[in-house]
C-alpha cells in the first residue's frame, strides 16, 4: 500500500525543515513521525521521507539499518530490547537475554505468538553507566537484575 505523508505531517516536516541549516537533517524526526502513524518504516515510508527530504532512498534506508529505534517489521505490543554492548555485557546482559527468552518462550528476533512480546538485542541504548539496560517501548529500565527484569516482564 502506498504511504503518503497527510497534510497535517507535511505540516510538521516543513516546521521540522526549518529547524536545520539543511533538510536532510530533519531525517530522524521526519522518519519518527511516519512511524508513530504506521508501526513501523517500509520501504513506502522508505520513499516518501526520500520525497520530501529531498534524498535518495539509499540515504534513508542508510539511517533506518543503522538506528535500532526504527522497526523494519511488526512487533509485539511490549517490544522489549536488551543492550547486549560490552558495558552491559560485563554487568549480566547476557542473564537477561536467556530469562527474556525462558519467560516469553521465543528467541531473539522472534514475537510471542499472541503479539504480546517482541525480544530484540541492541548494540547500545547509550546509557553504560547504569547497565544492563532494557528498553520496553520508549521507556528505559536501568540497573537490572534477572530478579527485577522478570518481575518487568510479569507486569501487566
Amino acid at each position: 500500500m502506498p504511504f503518503e505523508f497527510t497534510a497535517a505531517e507535511k505540516q510538521q516536516i516543513d516546521a521540522l525543515i526549518s529547524r536545520y541549516p539543511q533538510k536532510r537533517a530533519a531525517l530522524i524526526p521526519v522518519l519518527h513521525l511516519a512511524q508513530a502513524r504506521t508501526g513501523l518504516i517500509t520501504a513506502e515510508v522508505v520513499h516518501a521521507a526520500a520525497g520530501v527530504l529531498g534524498l535518495t532512498a539509499a540515504q534513508v534506508y542508510e539511517v533506518v539499518s543503522f538506528y535500532s529505534m526504527f522497526r523494519k517489521a511488526p512487533v509485539g505490543r511490549r517490544h522489549v530490547q536488551i543492550c547486549t554492548n560490552i558495558a552491559c555485557m560485563l554487568r549480566g546482559a547476557e542473564d537477561l537475554v536467556a530469562a527474556a527468552t525462558r519467560r516469553c518462550g521465543v528467541d531473539v528476533g522472534e514475537t510471542t505468538a499472541d503479539g504480546e512480546f517482541t525480544i530484540e538485542e541492541v548494540e547500545c541504548l547509550a546509557a553504560c553507566g547504569t547497565a544492563p539496560v532494557v528498553q520496553v517501548n520508549e521507556d528505559y529500565h536501568e540497573n537490572l537484575t534477572v530478579e527485577s527484569f522478570e518481575r518487568l516482564l510479569a507486569k501487566n
